[in-house]
């Protein structure tokens, strides 16, 4: 039993990094899984609701932004992979994780480059990563309109550096981002 796991999240400036964990089982076959960033909105939402209902096992957790100001994007990262894993309602065998950097856990671990565009269970936590965390940013979205969390998901496009500039940071903004921490000097030196 395989344990795929990915991440969403580690290049906005805003909002939590998650990631996500899924168990799909022997037989487990659903057409359309590939990396979530290749998928439309809409392929991604329905995909994910098919791996919700048909997994054998899936969780979602996160880092929130305090944690990746105090910990680093990557430490954060890892965090939320362990929380995932952990929050699994079953042990898998072992787990096979997206890129080049895993988690300390307790079951044996595989890193796989592009893994989210080669093995069926980390696109499927690819899947759920990536629209929990838009989910995420959409109700944050709700709190702070002006930002237009709705459009770039906190990601650094010229409309958020424009938000930020005009409106200032906000508790949900990473200041260990250069970025971010720039904007919040030129504030205070105004």
């Amino acid at each position: 039993m395989i344990g795929g796991v990915d991440e969403a999240g580690r290049g906005p400036l805003a909002g939590p990094v998650v990631a996500a964990c899924v168990v799909l089982g022997a037989q487990y076959d659903l057409p359309g899984l590939a990396d979530s960033k290749q998928l439309s909105e809409k392929k991604r939402n329905n995909l994910a609701a098919a791996i919700k209902q048909h997994a054998r096992a899936w969780s979602v957790a996160s880092a929130t932004v305090a944690e990746i100001d105090r910990l680093n994007i990557l430490q954060a990262t890892l965090l939320a992979m362990q929380r995932a894993v952990a929050q699994l309602p079953l042990t898998p065998d072992f787990v096979m994780i997206d890129g080049t950097h895993s988690p300390k856990l307790e079951i044996p671990v595989r890193t796989v480059i592009k893994g989210d565009s080669r093995v069926a269970e980390i696109s499927a936590a690819s899947i759920l990563a990536k629209t929990a965390r838009d989910a995420d940013m959409m109700a944050l979205h709700q709190r702070y309109p002006e930002y237009g969390f709705d459009r770039h998901k906190g990601y650094p496009t010229k409309r958020h550096i424009a938000a930020l500039q005009m409106y200032g940071i906000t508790d949900i903004h990473r200041r260990s981002f250069a970025p971010v921490r720039t904007i919040a000097k030129s504030i205070v030196n105004r």
